[in-house]
């Protein structure tokens, strides 16, 4: 077989003249079966320098391939595709002839023919990296159709109670990232933008309970990495829609990725219904003794639309340098209606007051961001520079109406609220890899230098205004004491230097530290009050880690930062249910946690992964909502830094495959939970944890079962605590059509209608009962279709992360 290469006159030229500078070459060519004289695309084509890869492509889908920017010498050009037979010859680039232009490779089909083939193997549901833990969630069929919030109730070390909080480890001071990257949905309010994010765009979730110096220090608790689903490289795409009682959803993708040049497009539309009841008791106390009670019983159904879809754009040069563009945006609708009954009674039991509240609470929301990044790779490996910009914006705006009526149905009052609200956000951030290696006489050390810069922007800002009304007739007249403009600028600076080993002994070693520096001011322009602050933090980090055999031991020590949030600041009050008033305090201060963990994890023969962590947090400052009552019963909850909250945890998960038609997965945490808040004289201590276990059984006839269950024993902060909760499920996917499309069939909690869950809070003012009911007794079918030739893509862009401070 023989290789044919001419050269043009200008191409040779071009080569001379480019030869008196960088020297670069270039190789192209076009594959071809040797028999059916057919282009072969999406070929493997690698370029070898003795044995060390030099550069590598694929070719497209008309079987052409080239690389360029190759340095002048000799190499051997390896090709390899399924079915054919592997074929290298050398390559010799030179200043003479420095292009190298393929009229035709062909290659020699196998000559053998293979008899149907049953793979076993697949990947683990349950993964450890040694750095985070990770949840293949695309594996777990369970999820078809549902949202992001019932992944994340599977994932270990996380919990996600009825409503929909999410903790790591029992602390909720969580950060949530997109492919790497922040998101303005996630950080306005966690759980209903986990309900809003259909699961069908999830592959996987990453646990980081010991993020490194590269990570913003953002996240008391750690950072969930939530990695959608990405297009393959090709013309592909995939459709998907889903019915049930609680969740519907459509979605497709679309992309073209060449050589040079890729695009893809998204789109998802959603439907979510929240179905509640709730029952209050609350005691006002004076020196111990009862002032007041309060009760209250509330109704809700609601169903919240929304949509998001994503463009991205990706350019190569050459093979070294990278260009990548991004633009996604969020938005919808969601009503929050409930009716509430209140009685007030004295100290007594005797009647004060009885009404009726009717709220209208509406969010409509949006979210756009844009990302623009650039990669340059050299030709040592690992050796790179990324500089990446991105802008977000995010306007998250809340409208109420409330007719207070008597029990005999008179009308008392009319109140109504806006609340403008917005959040701006612009980052740049330049990153610096530089491999080297160590060589001493007992061990070889391969190390990286990661070092880096950002600096990030946040204006924020509120505008609110509350207006009552004696009844329909009456006119609306703005109560200044509710009605605000509120303006917040947030500076955060940082740079980190970091420095990763592996040793052929198999230790490891992450030293680093950051430095940030935030700056805060705020305005009230109504009331022309305003706040400024500013800190300096030093975060230190450091995990070892060291395998013998099939056991590996890891430590790590860490310090995160958590900085108020929009949701946190914004001192809008929302009275809508005027016995119990929320709003959010601009005057918090960041809290500062120190962790440390010590963990092992093992593989056996059998393909059993057993991986366990013994764990402990201590957070000054620590931030948690904290409920005031007043003597007239009305209380007010909003974020307050309380002194500090401690806890000792114990972690095991296991993961393996029984045979090879079942899989099954588990884990368990417990922890010891001490807060104390000397300010309110108050503290709580006890002892919490979760379960969760997950089957997956491969039928005949390509139907696959699934089961999962999970069990909370519930929580607690500085003033309560919550009781115990469960949430389980079955799901049967059927594949057809060359399993390029699929039937999924999920029930959860399919022999219960809801959850009942009981909350208690306890302090010198008011003692409280509460008991909600949800409704999760849910149903639904999904049907996905996947279309298009799909290989794996080699480059990926690199993107802002402003929990994650550049990439892995």
């Amino acid at each position: 077989m023989k290789y044919v290469l001419t050269i043009a006159t200008l191409a040779l030229w071009l080569g001379q003249a480019l030869s008196q500078s960088s020297h670069p070459g270039t190789l192209s060519g076009t594959l071809l079966d040797s028999t059916t004289r057919q282009a072969i695309p999406f070929a493997n084509i690698a370029l070898y320098e003795q044995s060390r890869l030099v550069s590598g492509t694929t070719t497209d889908g008309v079987g052409t391939f080239k690389i360029t920017n190759v340095p002048l010498g000799t190499y051997t050009l390896t090709v390899t595709s399924v079915g054919y037979r592997k074929h290298s010859q050398s390559i010799s680039l030179t200043a003479q002839q420095p292009h190298l232009i393929g009229a035709s490779l062909n290659l020699i089909p196998e000559n053998r023919t293979l008899s149907e083939v049953t793979v076993s193997a697949q990947k683990a549901l349950i993964e450890d990296k040694g750095d985070r833990l990770v949840y293949n969630a695309e594996k777990d069929i369970s999820n078809a159709g549902g949202s992001a919030a019932d992944v994340l109730r599977k994932v270990p070390s996380l919990s996600v109670d009825l409503d929909g909080t999410v903790q790591m480890r029992g602390n909720s001071n969580i950060r949530v990232l997109i492919n790497g990257k922040p998101s303005a949905m996630m950080a306005r309010n966690l759980a209903d933008a986990l309900r809003q994010m259909p699961a069908d765009n999830i592959r996987s979730v990453e646990v980081i309970t010991s993020p490194g110096a590269k990570y913003d220090a953002e996240g008391a608790a750690g950072v969930i990495n939530i990695i959608t689903k990405k297009a393959l490289q090709g013309f592909n795409g995939s459709v998907m829609a889903s019915v049930g009682t609680l969740n519907r959803s459509v979605n497709g993708k679309l992309s073209l990725k060449t050589p040079k040049i890729g695009f893809s497009l998204s789109a998802n539309g959603y439907q979510f219904r929240n179905i509640r009841e709730a029952e209050l008791v609350r005691t006002t106390l004076a020196d111990g003794n009862p002032l007041n009670i309060l009760r209250q019983s509330s109704r809700a159904d609601n169903t919240g639309t929304g949509g998001n879809g994503e463009l991205s754009l990706d350019y190569d040069p050459d093979s070294t340098q990278h260009i990548n563009f991004s633009a996604n945006g969020w938005g919808g609708y969601y009503p929050n209606n409930s009716q509430v009954i209140n009685q007030l009674s004295d100290g007594a039991g005797q009647p004060l007051q009885a009404f009726r509240n009717d709220i209208r609470l509406r969010n409509p929301y949006g979210n756009s961001q844009f990302d623009l990044g650039y990669t340059k790779t050299f030709r040592k490996p690992n050796q790179e520079f990324s500089l990446l910009t991105q802008f977000s914006r995010m306007p998250d705006n809340y409208f109420y109406d409330t007719d207070r009526y008597s029990l005999e149905e008179q009308l008392l009052l009319r109140e109504r609220s806006t609340n403008y609200s917005r959040n701006k956000e612009y980052t740049l951030q330049a990153d610096y890899t530089q491999p080297f290696q160590v060589r001493t006489r007992r061990d070889t050390f391969n190390l990286k230098l990661e070092v880096g810069l950002k600096a990030i922007q946040r204006n924020i800002g509120s505008e609110f205004r509350v207006e009552q009304s004696a009844n329909e007739q009456s006119p609306w007249e703005v109560d200044l004491g509710q009605s605000n403009d509120f303006t917040y600028l947030q500076r955060v600076y940082a740079g980190y230097l970091a420095l990763r080993a592996e040793t052929k002994s198999k230790l490891s070693f992450n030293l680093g530290t950051r430095l940030e520096h935030t700056a805060i001011s705020g305005d009230f322009l109504s009331t022309k009050t305003s706040l400024a602050n500013a800190y300096t933090n030093l975060i230190p980090s450091l995990t070892v880690s060291k395998t013998f055999r099939k056991h590996t031991f890891k430590a790590s020590y860490t310090q995160r930062i958590q900085r108020p949030q929009l949701w946190n600041l914004n001192p809008w009050i929302n009275s809508s249910d005027p016995r119990n008033l929320q709003t959010g305090n601009p005057y918090l201060q960041p809290e500062l946690n120190h962790g440390v963990e010590l963990g092992h994890s093992k593989t056996t023969s059998s393909g059993l992964s057993i991986n366990s962590a013994l764990y402990g947090r201590l957070t000054n400052n620590a931030i948690e909502y904290i409920r005031r009552v007043d003597n007239a019963g009305i209380s007010v909850s909003k974020p307050e830094n309380i002194a500090q909250r401690k806890s000792l945890g114990l972690n095991v998960n296991l993961s393996g495959q029984v045979n090879k038609s079942w899989t099954l997965n588990g884990g368990v945490d417990l922890r010891y939970v001490d807060l104390y808040s000397p300010s309110l004289q108050q503290g709580n201590s006890g002892t919490v944890g979760n379960i969760n276990v997950n089957s997956t059984y491969k039928l005949p006839k390509n139907y696959t079962f699934q089961a999962n269950g999970n069990f909370n024993s519930g929580w607690i902060n500085i003033q309560g605590t919550g009781s115990s909760f469960y949430w389980y499920g079955f799901a049967l996917k059927r594949e057809f059509w060359e399993k390029k499309a699929s039937l999924t069939l999920g029930v959860n909690n399919p022999f219960n209608q809801g959850m009942r869950q009981t909350y208690r809070q306890v302090s010198p003012t008011f003692v409280s009962t509460s008991q909600s009911f949800f409704v999760n007794r849910s149903a639904r079918l999904a049907f996905e279709w996947r279309f298009g030739q799909m290989t794996a893509v080699g480059k990926q862009g690199r993107k802002i992360r402003n929990d994650d401070a550049g990439g892995r």
